[in-house]
């Protein structure tokens, strides 16, 4: 499945920033309990534009974390819908950009915009390409039983059936050993 570089950029964070909660984390830990963890995921995504660094805006951005992994699992005429609602909510209104190091590229929101509100308008503006393209089938859910962690399966095929090799790993030694027993 191919996506254009922002969507598959924006999906991804919209994955790490999910994959936060303690049943999805590496640590079993919320890794998003303060403003300097958002801040280093923030940093580490190279995410532009405002932020306030305190605690509403943790707030709001756990909130709008809650809100996009409902909808990572949401079939797709339903995502319609939620997409729709954060468009709305937003008045959102895309234009090309260019910042950074990025060519031109697809925003709907100012870069002073709340930074929950632009989480959640560019996820949004991702999930219309992957829904336009039918591919919400790659929006997936870990197999591992022990995970929930989510992501985008990318691979040619859409084989792919957890969020990270230390997943995959864990399961395919429990098979092992229990195919020995």
């Amino acid at each position: 499945m191919i996506f254009t570089d922002d969507t598959v950029a924006a999906l991804n964070f919209v994955a790490a920033l999910a994959d936060t909660v303690p049943e999805a984390s590496e640590s079993g830990a919320d890794e998003l309990a303060t403003p300097e963890q958002l801040g280093a995921l923030l940093d580490a995504w190279i995410y532009s534009g405002r932020r306030d660094g305190d605690a509403r805006e943790l707030a709001e951005v756990v909130a709008a974390r809650d809100r996009l992994r409902a909808l990572w699992a949401l079939d797709r005429d339903d995502a319609v819908v939620a997409v729709n609602e954060i468009l709305a909510e937003a008045n959102a209104v895309p234009r090309l950009v260019r910042h950074d190091t990025l060519d031109w590229h697809i925003h709907a929101t100012s870069s002073e915009t709340p930074l929950a509100e632009r989480i959640l308008v560019e996820a949004a503006m991702a999930l219309v390409d992957v829904i336009r393209a039918d591919g919400t089938d790659r929006m997936r859910a870990c197999a591992a039983d022990d995970c929930s962690g989510i992501f985008l399966d990318l691979s040619k095929n859409g084989s792919r059936r957890f969020c990270s090799t230390r997943c995959g790993n864990r399961m395919a030694v429990r098979a092992y050993r229990a195919r020995t027993a």
